[in-house]
């Protein structure tokens, strides 16, 4: 297991901990399997890799485990890939952006917690209650160009 999978993993059961909640063996199996990945990873490919580490795994497994991930704040879902990644800020926040190579696939977390100013504006302006923000900037990253 890659360190960085370790400390992702130790992060999230001492969270777990605190909160007196539980990290279930499909739950830490999903989050092994996003952190170890390299690039954004698929529900499909996720439940593929599960089933090398649990017995004949059904997509809801996958599903529910994504879900639980996503609402502690350990994941995230990149929209336009329709694919997770771990959150590398460790800690909830309302808005999340991310910097998508287009070709090699890597994901940068930019970590802009706040809305910026004129999209605020708006939607005070339209009389909008804002419940999350996801910003996706795609292109190359400085390996690829």
């Amino acid at each position: 297991m890659k360190p960085n999978v370790k400390k992702i993993l130790a992060q999230a059961e001492h969270i777990c901990a605190q909160k007196d909640i539980r990290l279930t063996e499909s739950r830490r199996h999903v989050l092994s399997i996003i952190a170890g990945s390299s690039k954004p990873i698929g529900a499909y490919d996720i439940l593929k890799s599960l089933s090398q580490k649990m017995d004949n795994p059904k997509p809801p497994t996958v599903y529910r485990a994504i879900e639980f991930l996503q609402a502690q704040g350990f994941i995230h879902r990149i929209e336009s890939l329709n694919a997770y990644v771990t959150c590398d800020a460790h800690h909830h926040h309302t808005g999340s952006q991310f910097m998508v190579c287009d070709d090699c696939g890597k994901v940068t977390e930019a970590h802009l917690c706040d809305l910026p100013t004129p999209l605020l504006d708006k939607t005070k302006k339209e009389n909008f209650k804002l419940s999350s923000w996801n910003v996706e900037l795609h292109g190359l990253c400085a390996g690829c160009q």
